[in-house]
């Protein structure tokens, strides 16, 4: 698809200077890995077999998004050399599965430590703190092009140092891209974090960031509302990982902890266009109470309250 607007032609221009920057710095012009034989392409070949099971060369063609033709020679080539060895798949006959010889591994152990070498140079370049930045960096990159989404593991922990920062200019950044809304809504959620990470009693406010691949992903916090009533709010999974399951183990903690605290009731305030957010809340045990018109976040609002009731609660401690 062709861009339409200068805002798509800039974004577009962006990836490309960002390619264009990183396979130089990379070296992923160089044909040949520096002081050794091997291209750059054999030497990825030769780690995925160095690092994963045995494997049939249409799946390492998958993997690597690889000409089949290509892969074929390259593992020719190996064969010659007695750096692969050949079996046939307990599975299927038609397949082979492959397989690095002792020479194979004693030829790739030293490429892996000169590759290792490399990095830790240009890491060694940085401050701890900058290494961090850079690694997040690359893992948001990875998440948001990688829609294969193989399962992950999701952790729900308290926010760290930044994280509070992080909620509120993610949340007020998408929904002012989605839905047009103003700096109002960011005052708002401001105002929410600041009052959860204040909490005066912890025992009845507190909150969750959503952790998959050592990113913060999503995040919701449990208020105060009435004296029997908690109120979800900041409630958010970055738009690439919904449908994964994200939102409802956020609200299955909110409705945990509320019951625990000694509250009779959790309630969700959204607004009307949020459909996906209305199904999440409807599939988790929250029913539609009532709507109204408000003026909000530079719009005119239909904002709906949503509302769990909590069985029996154990006593507040």
């Amino acid at each position: 698809m062709q861009p339409t607007d200068d805002g798509a032609t800039t974004r577009v221009e962006a990836v490309r200077h960002f390619n264009r920057f990183y396979t130089k710095y990379s070296g992923a012009l160089d044909a040949r890995l520096p002081k050794s034989e091997f291209s750059l392409t054999e030497v990825r070949v030769l780690y995925e077999l160095a690092h994963g099971d045995a494997q049939t060369a249409a799946a390492l063609a998958r993997e690597l998004s690889l000409d089949t033709g290509y892969l074929s020679r390259i593992l020719t080539g190996f064969e010659r050399r007695d750096l692969i060895v050949r079996k046939p798949s307990p599975t299927d006959a038609r397949q082979s599965l492959l397989t690095l010889t002792e020479a194979g591994r004693a030829c790739f152990a030293p490429l892996d430590a000169t590759m290792l070498d490399a990095i830790r140079a240009s890491l060694d370049e940085l401050t701890t703190a900058e290494q961090e930045q850079l690694i997040g960096a690359m893992q948001v990159v990875e998440r948001l092009l990688d829609r294969r989404e193989a399962p992950r593991a999701v952790a729900l922990r308290p926010p760290r140092a930044g994280e509070y920062g992080w909620l509120v200019y993610r949340q007020a950044q998408w929904f002012s891209q989605q839905y047009g809304w103003d700096r109002e809504f960011e005052a708002s959620l401001a105002q929410s974090a600041a009052s959860v990470a204040n909490a005066p009693d912890p025992a009845r406010e507190t909150g969750w960031i959503a952790e998959r691949d050592g990113s913060a992903v999503g995040s919701a916090f449990v208020m105060k509302a009435a004296d029997s009533v908690a109120r979800v709010r900041l409630l958010f999974v970055e738009p690439a990982l919904r449908r994964l399951g994200i939102g409802s183990r956020l609200l299955d903690e909110c409705v945990r902890f509320a019951q625990q605290a000694g509250y009779a009731a959790v309630e969700l305030t959204l607004a009307a266009a949020l459909d996906d957010a209305k199904r999440l809340a409807d599939r988790n045990g929250f029913r539609f109470e009532r709507a109204a018109t408000d003026a909000r976040f530079g719009r005119e609002l239909v904002v709906e309250r949503w509302v769990r009731e909590l069985a029996a609660n154990p006593p507040r401690r």
